[in-house]
């Protein structure tokens, strides 16, 4: 086993290596049509790139870099250092960089969505104008930036000259107004205001607007002694500035990007994001390629901010879940306005009101969630009003905080959600939902006993009308449905007690309990909660949820198992206290074939890789998948189809 490992470490590490020069000529081939004013790919799908590689290399000679103009204007070297910046993509991203810089406040300012430009100044004269480059040089585009709105030729502040020696940092943007007039054949603002900007003609220059936001003295005393008496200063001298706002910690920052990010389509030009810096000037940080002591915390595809209109609740069987109904937001590609609020416990910690901002995610998941709540000042807000009542049977709704449900085991609407549960997990195939709506409401079906209680008289109203059963005509249909009933009778213990449709118990669920030793309905039935949170994978909720379950069917469950239902005894065989992961295709034989040998020889079959797995199952061992990782990291074997087979005699 452990050449095994040697080869497939082999393996992985020149597939990383592959990896690594694909991203670096890609990074580098987006770099160079981004710095040239025609980017060939997002923003998100650039940062994705970059990541990746950050990811696989930390220390690659790339992140020392920044870009290269064209070759069609002078070189100039910049006055002050025009690094790249730390980015964070995400609040808990934010939240370890916050972690390493406590500041006692954080200055924040809009990031500008641009094109980066240098003002060179000797005595309040302007000399050049130098594009970003590759962070040292960029291309003077001197004659281009005069024409600009907001660049000053000459410094002055109170009717008095200025005697600034040194550089002032902007960004060059192109106002949405200004685009949707005159540009709209560009793809966006920052594409048009990078390829006019480096024009040789300089024709639409008068359309860009500088925005400035950083500057460095380099001859005599400096005229701001930190970061918002730059900005303070930079005001004073007539440009345009960057917002600024303070924060005074981590999460005042997390929840002002949550308002920007509601503002922003409001504004007249792009922002992607914000800076965070300290207060304190720090010049030794600025002049590195990557300066440590601020951040780009972006804003993203699949995150919006939208306003909470409603609460619906949802009603699964008993239990009463909260969805949020907001103004409908656009999440990576998707169009939503509803969210899961999870149980009241989550709602009421977000502290979420009718009215108030919400921060809406879809991060990397299929189904959205609210992640936060903004209360602004002038907002109208109200408490969010709870059920107290179940609605089909009027018994008083029990709120423990993690679920609110009906107490009363013979609600209509648990009765019917249960026998569906029963039916699907069974496999009862030829029992549709509607006809076992139609029994339950006639009274036939009041528990999951009924169900075998059917008779051919019983079901076939269902199938033919009166005429037909008055001439005691058959149904195939009813006969079909009988027969299938009763050739369901026979099932493991895991089948059996996941039927119950118990919160949070299904047949991976039970089978954990069955791996720990509780085999048999009896053993199961006498469980504590103390018990089942010493099995992996359960934690105390879950098994106070079990232990209630358990109690509440136990009648049921001994009637059917001592009458009606054949719980199959767990398999003693080759694979007894052993489990799988199968992952990927296999070639004999499907997945889900496999996982029923595994069963059948006393085997257990997971989903996931974890600590007590004994192998994962791939054609594919060197695919680099997170199983697989897992599995090395955790020093678990991983096989291929072929040895499985083997493993169990075939």
């Amino acid at each position: 086993m452990d050449d095994l490992f040697d080869v497939q470490s082999a393996i992985d590490e020149n597939k990383k290596k592959i990896r690594i020069s694909e991203l670096e000529s890609l990074i580098k081939k987006y770099q160079d049509s981004y710095y040239n004013g025609e980017a060939q790919i997002s923003d998100q799908e650039f940062d994705s790139l970059w990541d990746e590689l950050k990811n696989l290399d930390p220390d690659n000679l790339l992140f020392q870099k920044i870009g290269a103009d064209s070759g069609n204007f002078a070189k100039v070297h910049h006055v002050m250092p025009m690094g790249s910046q730390e980015k964070a993509a995400n609040p808990e991203q934010f939240l370890s960089w916050a972690q390493k810089h406590v500041y006692s406040e954080y200055l924040v300012e809009y990031k500008l969505d641009g094109a980066s430009l240098e003002l060179q100044y000797v005595h309040g004269k302007l000399q050049k104008a130098v594009t970003r480059g590759d962070g040292s040089v960029g291309d003077d585009v001197t004659a281009n930036a005069i024409k600009m709105q907001g660049v000053i030729k000459n410094l002055s502040y109170e009717n008095s000259s200025c005697d600034f020696t040194g550089g002032i940092r902007g960004e060059v943007i192109m106002k949405r107004s200004v685009h949707n007039q005159k540009y709209s054949d560009k793809a966006n603002c920052r594409n048009a205001a990078n390829g006019i900007m480096k024009r040789k003609d300089g024709e639409g220059s008068e359309n860009l607007t500088l925005i400035a936001y950083d500057a460095l003295c380099t001859e005599g005393k400096s005229p701001f002694n930190d970061e918002e008496q730059k900005i303070e200063w930079l005001k004073k001298l007539g440009f345009n500035t960057v917002v600024l706002n303070i924060c005074r910690s981590a999460q005042d920052v997390i929840d002002y990007r949550a308002q920007v990010m509601d503002l922003r389509k409001n504004l007249d030009y792009d922002i992607d994001g914000l800076v965070i810096k300290e207060r304190t000037i720090n010049l030794l940080d600025a002049s590195r390629a990557r300066p440590d002591h601020q951040i780009a915390f972006k804003f993203s595809l699949e995150e919006a901010v939208s306003t909470l209109r409603g609460v619906e609740w949802s009603i699964n069987g008993g239990t009463y879940t909260p969805v949020a109904i907001f103004d409908e937001v656009s999440l990576n590609g998707t169009t939503v306005q509803r969210a899961s609020l999870a149980n009241p416990d989550t709602m009421r910690n977000l502290g979420v009101k009718i009215g108030c901002k919400v921060v809406v995610v879809k991060r990397g998941e299929i189904i959205p969630k609210i992640e936060s709540a903004i209360h602004l000042k002038n907002s109208v807000e109200t408490e969010i009003e709870m059920p107290h009542v179940c609605e089909a049977c009027g018994t008083e709704l029990i709120d423990e905080g993690s679920r609110l449900f009906c107490p009363n085991k013979n609600c209509p609407k648990r009765v019917v959600h249960q026998v569906m549960k029963w039916v699907q997990v069974v496999d009862i195939r030829d029992l549709g939902s509607t006809l076992i709506m139609n029994l339950c409401s006639n009274g036939k079906i009041r528990s999951i006993s009924d169900i075998y209680a059917l008779s051919l008289e019983d079901l076939i109203p269902f199938f033919l009308n009166e005429e037909s059963v008055a001439k005691e005509k058959k149904s195939l249909g009813a006969e079909k449905v009988l027969k299938s009933i009763q050739n369901h009778r026979r099932m493991s213990l895991a089948t059996f007690v996941a039927g119950f449709d118990i919160e949070g118990i299904g047949e991976t669920t039970v089978e954990k309990l069955v791996a720990a030793g509780y085999n048999t309905l009896e053993k199961l039935l006498s469980l504590t909660e103390e018990q089942i949170a010493k099995v992996y994978g359960f934690a105390q909720v879950m098994a106070k949820i079990a232990v209630e379950g358990f109690a509440e069917n136990r009648e049921e469950m001994e009637k059917l198992a001592l009458n009606t239902i054949t719980i199959e005894k767990s398999a003693e065989g080759l694979l007894n206290g052993k489990s799988f992961c199968f992952t990927g295709e296999l070639v004999r034989m499907k997945r889900s074939e496999a996982e029923k040998i595994v069963k059948s020889l006393g085997g257990i079959c997971k989903s996931s890789v974890t600590k007590d797995l004994s192998y994962l199952v791939t054609n594919n061992p060197a695919s680099g998948s997170s199983k697989n990782k897992k599995a090395v990291e955790l020093g678990i074997p991983v096989i291929d189809e072929s040895a499985f087979f083997k493993l169990i005699g075939q």
